[in-house]
């Protein structure tokens, strides 16, 4: 089993990177959140995996941090919850993020995630309460912790970034969109408004 790798980003995909490990490229299934987080073509980069094993094969997952990594096996331990699943959710919240709206019971956070609907982020938010979370001890630490402005700008980003990828629009040119319109928008801009920005600059 996989659970790391070390190498250079060949290629990024709307929902995959390509991992260059001593001439050995690896496709790896990442996030929006972690493909935002990617260097530059070329560069080096260290990535938490998590190997799953199945009939058609085995598939990776990448991820930033071992907290996410944690996250996301996690969340796949709750009846209804798969990769796809868990990986939304963990593109609009970080890990910390996470367990905080846990702690206070916010199912319609959860639930902005793609394909998560009302039940399934009741089911989440029940499943996760009060459950010791082994290996992910920035979950536990940041529970009464709010999520800095920084975090939230970033997730913000992720979230708008995912919104115009629902909609057929390429990874690469949905993020660039929502950059430039972050640019010419207050900081205060709610998430609305700036998908409707960053849709504004895709027709430019």
């Amino acid at each position: 089993m996989i659970g790391r790798l070390r190498g250079a980003v060949a290629e990024i995909e709307p929902e995959d990177a390509l991992i260059d490990v001593g001439g050995v490229g690896y496709i790896v299934r990442c996030g929006v959140r972690t493909l935002s987080r990617l260097p530059a073509l070329g560069e080096p980069v260290l990535l938490h995996i998590e190997s799953q094993t199945r009939e058609d094969g085995t598939r990776l997952f990448g991820f930033m941090s071992k907290d996410d990594r944690a996250a996301f096996v996690m969340l796949q331990s709750i009846q209804g919850v798969g990769p796809k699943a868990a990986l939304a959710v963990l593109d609009i919240l970080s890990p910390g993020e996470l367990a905080a709206v846990v702690a206070r019971d916010d199912k319609a956070a959860i639930s902005r995630a793609n394909g998560v609907g009302p039940k399934l982020a009741q089911r989440i938010v029940t499943e996760l309460k009060g459950k010791p979370i082994a290996g992910a001890p920035g979950l536990a630490a940041s529970v009464a912790a709010p999520a800095s402005p920084a975090a939230l700008a970033v997730n913000q980003t992720g979230e708008a970034v995912a919104a115009l990828m629902g909609l057929g629009i390429g990874e690469a040119i949905a993020r660039r969109s929502v950059e430039a319109a972050q640019a010419r928008l207050e900081p205060d801009a709610g998430l609305n408004v700036l998908i409707k920005a960053a849709l504004q600059e895709v027709g430019r």
